[in-house]
């Protein structure tokens, strides 16, 4: 009586595991009998299945005849693009000082107060 005690208390406690793995297991029979064969999947995708070799045979070929990368100077880069970048928008702030760029001093706007009607 204690093992089949045992087994209902562990039926229930992993019941909802059972339930999913029944579940797959119909669905996937069901599948191979009312799906299609995989010969009819293989002559329905024989060109995507193709062109992705060949795709991947080009990376190998491009990595393998590509030089290796020398050392990291990803820091430097990143520290130079910052530069480069912190650089350009102080000019660019200059030029729109100025008036645009176009040579003009550029007038103090005037403040306008604002009267309710």
């Amino acid at each position: 009586m204690a093992v089949q005690e045992r087994l209902l208390a562990l039926m229930v406690e992993l019941r909802l595991p059972i339930l999913t793995v029944v579940a797959v297991a119909v669905a996937f029979i069901s599948l191979l009998a009312v799906g299609p064969s995989l010969a009819t999947v293989v002559s329905f995708f024989w060109p995507l299945l193709v062109s992705t070799g060949f795709f991947l045979a080009a990376v190998a070929l491009l990595l393998r005849i590509s030089p290796p990368p020398g050392e990291s100077t990803d820091v430097a880069t990143g520290e130079e693009i910052m530069h480069y970048v912190a650089g350009r928008a102080a000019e660019a702030f200059r030029d729109l000082g100025d008036g645009g760029g176009r040579g003009e001093e550029a007038e103090p706007e005037e403040e306008v107060e604002h009267q309710k009607s």
